[in-house]
């Protein structure tokens, strides 16, 4: 129950805050709410700086996954590809594709390359095996053969 304030008959803060926010959601639209949202936004951005943005960033994510586990992850992953792809084109992740490679390209070397490269073929070695590297191989030989003739 909530703590009076000195006067007994009347009301809490607590309990004229709860009444004061029902009675401004009852007489204020959406739009409203937009607009003194943006406002506050705004002013934030005018104090502080990427560094505040990004702790409390990290804030947040230290505290979401003390209180989540890896499903929900998972599943707020599942949604956003979901909503990603339905909102964007073949186009769309050919070039989110060729900036991430091009990114990639600009912060690795060639040793980067040819480790995922080594632990990508021994991670399909283990999953497959050697039948899997003789099939696809002999594939190959036999398009290469189709190609010449």
């Amino acid at each position: 129950m909530a703590k009076k304030d000195n006067n007994n008959d009347k009301m809490s803060r607590e309990e004229r805050g709860r009444k004061g926010g029902e009675a401004t959601s009852r007489n204020h639209d959406r739009e409203f709410y937009q607009e003194i949202g943006r406002k506050g936004g705004e002013s934030t951005a005018e104090k502080h700086d990427k560094d505040f943005y990004q702790e409390i960033g990290r804030k947040g994510g230290e505290t979401t996954a003390e209180t989540h586990d890896k499903e929900f992850y998972q599943e707020i992953g599942r949604k956003g590809g979901e909503a990603t792809a339905e909102n964007h084109d073949k186009d769309f992740y050919q070039e989110i594709g060729r900036k991430g490679g091009e990114s990639t390209a600009e912060n690795h070397d060639k040793e980067f390359y040819q480790e995922i490269g080594r632990k990508g073929g021994e991670a399909t070695r283990d999953k497959h095996g050697d039948d899997f590297y003789e099939e696809i191989g002999e594939k190959g030989g036999e398009a290469r053969n189709r190609k010449k003739d």
